[in-house]
């Protein structure tokens, strides 16, 4: 059995999504990054289903994808057999949430030359600084996503820069929101703090839970099989669309209340409407 899965890591360009793959796969922070050109990948051994019969390793490959738009043009090739997203933004910078929505956009549509053309030109602007609107929509989720769920989560990085008096993080959080917009999981941390994944803490068991949930959907797709993203996905969610008695969430099924309170919410597209 082949036992790996890869997981893009997507941001704008100074997010830190270097620091954050460093921190992930060897517990250590990263004193002097440098700027990303093309994909840096760091593998970490994860334990699936750890103190259960299922418990196996499985190696995760984390794509940290540069964020230059210099790339963009080129970064596509990345994005095919994917398995899972991590999307990534400066929690100092409202603009980098903002920008989550097109990295989406790019990864489901494969190509990173037509992300702003889905969004009409007749659209006032926003009259607030409130990220993720209805009226900012890039793109319509359905239909690219579909019935593909690819797992995503969400994560912060330099929560040590906010300012409590100036900057207070329900602020923060109110300034974007796509992770509710997703269903999806949301982590802030200190990339140069190591405890700031250490075991046992709150925003370690969410990742570890993010990973299980990667690689269990992985294996109710096939071994082989990772997320078809791109127009094939719209013909695929057109397909489990006719069939009513398809279950929403295959695979859950046959799982005890205890397993399906602790799984990671996927991409529940309908919700963004």
């Amino acid at each position: 059995m082949n036992n790996r899965v890869r997981i893009v890591v997507v941001g704008d360009s100074g997010v830190g999504k270097t620091c954050l793959t460093h921190l992930i796969a060897h517990n250590e922070s990263l004193i002097r990054p440098g700027w990303t050109v093309g994909c840096n990948i760091q593998v970490k051994i994860h334990e699936f289903k750890e103190g259960t019969a299922r418990q196996c390793p499985y190696f995760i490959e984390l794509f940290d994808i540069g964020g230059s738009l210099s790339h963009k043009n080129t970064r596509s090739v990345f994005y095919s057999g994917i398995h899972g997203v991590i999307l990534v933004h400066d929690l100092t910078n409202g603009k980098s949430q903002e920008q989550l929505l097109d990295w989406l956009y790019e990864i489901v549509n494969k190509e990173g030359k037509d992300t702003y053309k889905c969004r009409s030109a007749s659209l006032p602007p926003s009259p607030s600084p409130v990220y993720g609107t209805d009226a900012h929509m890039r793109f319509d989720l359905e239909e690219f996503l579909g019935s593909t769920q690819i797992p995503i989560l969400v994560m912060g990085t330099k929560l040590d820069l906010i300012d409590e008096k100036r900057q207070p993080k329900t602020a923060v959080k109110k300034a974007g929101g796509i992770a509710d917009k997703c269903g999806a999981e949301e982590i802030w941390l200190n990339c140069r703090d190591t405890r700031s994944l250490a075991a046992g803490t709150t925003d370690a068991v969410k990742l570890s839970r993010f990973f299980d949930c990667v690689i269990e959907k992985r294996e109710s797709n096939g071994c082989s099989g990772a997320h078809m993203v791109g127009p094939n996905a719209t013909d695929r969610r057109r397909a489990a669309n006719s069939q009513p008695t398809s279950p929403e969430f295959p695979m859950h099924a046959g799982k005890t209340s205890a397993d399906v309170n602790s799984f990671v919410p996927l991409l529940e597209t309908s919700d963004l409407k």
